[in-house]
């Protein structure tokens, strides 16, 4: 057989004619703040709470829904909303926030001030174990089995740093807030609206009117094209199930408006999974008197965490706590992408306001350094075991 001519005139090459192609990565949406997540692929931004990503699995994933519920005094639960505020102003997305009691410019003046300084490295050295050294006294003060044993780290941080952090004393500039483009929704400016045959009061239905008019209007969900750079849209919603938002989910063990929240967060997730937006959502748990009802809040969200303040209860006192202001909870971890979701190493959480930060730690209690310890004499010992109804005697074998 003739070999195949090379180079005529009007034939193809070979190297064009074939249909195998390379096989190459899709290239993922690159958005300033945020990450592909290791487990799953998902696109995640940061909280605001370097430990509180690290809880759930490295950050919130867009298009999902965070609910937080809310402790007894409502302090904890608005600082984590801050910083979930916080963050995105820091990163540049664009944030949406609706309240009915405080104004949400209220709200903005009191987010905390970004810390500049690379502090990764001072966190990192705090939570790791010194060496303990024979020749000072006080490395003796336990037990001499106990002294060359690790040191519990209670500190949670990633080893890729992944977010920023902020200084609770201070609020953050006015310059740098304003440069933010904020949509805001407050409830009591808000001109009460025809539900027709919905079944969602009024504040609920013109709050997702709301959101839905800002995710298409801004081009988050894909409709219309965005304009320099792609961006994610960042949604708190603050103590939704109050009764200042016309629900009365908090006042009765059967409501007239029972499925009216459930309803609300089904429609936004809706709006959240075919958007580039992600959700915090603080709920009053506490003030819910049908529990079956919060299960169901639960379960529609995608995380859900529960903040338990020592403030005003006995474990304030408690010397065991005194480290700790309050115990943190996960109800629930997103399932995305995968059959099981990212399990925490640990469920013992507490997490604690210091001077300049909130942080979420591993709840662990010392050992007892006292330097007196209470033993029970032999007579004590006797009297305690031979003790009847008749009065003390010894054993009767």
């Amino acid at each position: 057989m003739a070999a195949p001519v090379r180079g005529m005139a009007g034939s193809p090459s070979i190297g064009n004619t074939t249909s195998f192609q390379k096989k190459t990565r899709s290239k993922l949406v690159s958005i300033p703040g945020t990450r592909p997540s290791v487990q799953n692929g998902q696109l995640l931004v940061s909280s605001g709470v370097s430990s509180l990503d690290y809880v759930i699995g490295g950050g919130l994933a867009v298009g999902t829904l965070l609910l937080v519920e809310e402790d007894c005094y409502d302090s904890y639960s608005r600082m984590l909303l801050k910083y979930f505020l916080a963050e995105g102003v820091v990163c540049g997305h664009e944030l949406f926030l609706a309240s009915a009691r405080d104004h949400p410019d209220e709200i903005m003046q009191e987010l905390p001030s970004p810390i500049v300084d690379d502090v990764a490295g001072m966190k990192i050295s705090e939570g790791q174990s010194q060496p303990s050294d024979p020749e000072n006294p006080d490395t003796m003060k336990i037990a001499w089995r106990y002294q060359n044993q690790p040191r519990v780290q209670t500190a949670l941080a990633s080893s890729v740093r992944f977010g920023h952090y902020y200084d609770v004393s201070k609020t953050m500039e006015p310059e740098l807030r304003q440069a933010a483009k904020c949509h805001s929704f407050y409830q009591l400016q808000e001109t009460p609206v025809t539900t027709g045959s919905s079944p969602l009061p009024s504040p609920y239905h013109a709050l997702l009117k709301s959101i839905q008019t800002v995710i298409r209007k801004e081009g988050f969900d894909g409709s219309t094209p965005q304009s320099k750079v792609r961006n994610v849209l960042r949604l708190g919603l603050h103590s939704l199930g109050s009764v200042l938002w016309g629900d009365d989910v908090c006042c009765k063990v059967n409501p007239a408006h029972c499925h009216a929240l459930t309803t609300f967060l089904y429609a936004l997730r809706g709006l959240l999974r075919t958007s580039l937006s992600v959700a915090m959502v603080t709920v009053p748990s506490h003030l819910i008197q049908n529990r079956a009802i919060m299960g169901r809040i639960i379960r529609l969200s995608d995380t859900a965490i529960a903040l338990e303040s020592f403030r005003g209860s006995e474990k304030e006192t408690n010397p065991l706590y005194k480290d700790y202001h309050g115990l943190l909870h996960v109800c629930q971890l997103p399932r995305l992408n995968c059959l099981s979701s990212e399990v925490p190493d640990t469920k013992d959480l507490a997490f604690k306001l210091k001077r300049k930060q909130f942080t979420i730690e591993r709840l662990h209690l010392p050992p007892d350094l006292s330097e007196t310890v209470s033993r029970v004499s032999k007579a004590e010992l006797a009297a305690g075991c031979g003790s009847t109804a008749m009065g003390n005697k010894h054993l009767d074998f």
